[in-house]
């Protein structure tokens, strides 16, 4: 197996020694180079070759939106991730870079000089490894799949919880004294075919399609982009969508779609009507469901309940709430993610006659949340990224 090779362009030395101190530390990456500034990776870009470069945007001489132009103009492919202070402060400048085609962002702790990077370690290593992996494969590299690395952030999570109780030393010695051999390696089973689909049997046949519920997580800003932005200018159903993202992006973020999408799209609000030609986006940090009044009217809610599968909003939420209002009348999509969120409610609006959709593997930038949706049945038809909007658009129309 290949390391997935990482680039760090960061003004600061702190930052750029403790992301690395991160990447060394974690089998199956490597640092490729580090940059002070985008001028300074542009010119070692060709030296690094990166499989995915980690981006910080204010930065001196060239910033991270400067390099971001530049790499569009000249037609770079390798997926940027940024890693910014401002991220969150400033989050026009974040989907700003999402729109001139980084692949996704996190921010940094504590503000821009912090020693405390484990606490986003985690997330920076599944977007490495998810954005550059596909890019690996895409060239001809074997690296390990996305499971592998959700398996080591699960392990380094256990090793933090017994190194507040017993200390860091004798917990590493407490979880090598206690592992338990494998029966198949990690990559191994990351790169297994998937499962046969269960069986399903709907309660009721698909009927006519009056609103359409979207989950998808790692890949998903540009893959909704690319989705959005073919979607039927006339499509009469409402979308309702559930991406993971932080509070305090998402309205930038709708706003950033409405943009290049014939249809409104907005961020959610809670207790408002569900009408036709809208696309309504869950706001960070907020469940969003489906209810109906006693008169039969539709209405969006927001709450914050618990996280469910580790998110909120969650994409279970949003497909239990119409399966259960809508039951055949629905459209389901279920697309690029870690994990298994939406995956089981899915399921459920199937069972209910509901039509459903699933992004293929091969367009996936993670096959983990449609993967896990086939598996249960809930996956009426894989679809790539590439015809999913004609795909829902069909199927809008043809049911409408």
């Amino acid at each position: 197996m290949e390391d997935i090779s990482v680039a760090i362009c960061d003004d600061s030395a702190l930052m750029r020694n403790l992301i690395s101190r991160v990447i060394d530390e974690t089998e199956g990456l490597s640092v490729a180079g580090k940059a002070m500034n985008g001028q300074f990776l542009v010119e070692k870009l060709a030296l690094f070759k990166p499989d995915v470069i980690i981006l910080d945007i204010e930065m001196p001489v060239m910033t991270g939106v400067e390099f971001l132009k530049w790499r569009k103009q000249n037609k770079i492919d390798i997926p940027v991730i940024i890693l910014s202070s401002i991220a969150e402060k400033g989050a026009a400048v974040t989907i700003e870079c999402l729109e001139l085609g980084a692949a996704d962002f996190i921010t940094k702790p504590n503000g821009s000089i912090s020693a405390d990077i484990s606490s986003v370690s985690d997330r920076l290593i599944e977007l490495i490894a998810s954005y550059g992996g596909s890019y690996a494969r895409r060239h001809g590299k074997q690296v390990r799949g996305s499971d592998f690395f959700s398996n080591l952030g699960s392990d380094r999570l256990v090793e933090r919880k017994l190194a507040s109780k017993m200390g860091a030393d004798k917990a590493k010695e407490f979880l090598a004294s206690t592992a338990a051999k494998p029966a198949a390696s990690a990559s191994a089973l990351s790169s297994a075919p998937a499962k046969g689909p269960a069986v399903i049997e709907p309660l009721r046949k698909p009927g006519k399609i009056e609103v359409i519920a979207i989950g998808i997580s790692t890949g998903g800003p540009n893959a909704l982009r690319d989705v959005f932005k073919m979607i039927d200018p006339h499509l009469k159903q409402p979308v309702l969508v559930v991406q993971h993202m932080p509070a305090g992006f998402t309205k930038e973020f709708a706003n950033s779609l409405n943009k290049i999408c014939a249809l409104n799209v907005k961020e959610a609000e809670d207790n408002e009507p569900i009408e036709s030609g809208n696309i309504y986006i869950a706001p960070g940090n907020y469940h969003i469901y489906v209810e109906q009044t006693n008169l039969g009217k539709k209405m969006l809610r927001l709450s914050q309940e618990p996280q469910r599968n580790g998110h909120r909003p969650s994409a279970d939420v949003l497909f239990e709430s119409v399966a259960k209002i809508y039951q055949n009348r629905a459209l389901g999509v279920i697309m690029t993610g870690m994990g298994k969120d939406g995956a089981v409610e899915l399921a459920e609006m199937r069972k209910q006659g509901a039509w459903t959709l699933g992004q293929d593997e091969a367009s996936a930038i993670v096959y983990g949340m449609p993967k896990v949706a086939y598996e249960l049945g809930g996956v009426q038809k894989q679809v790539s990224l590439e015809k999913m909007a004609d795909e829902i658009s069909k199927l809008a129309r043809e049911n409408a």
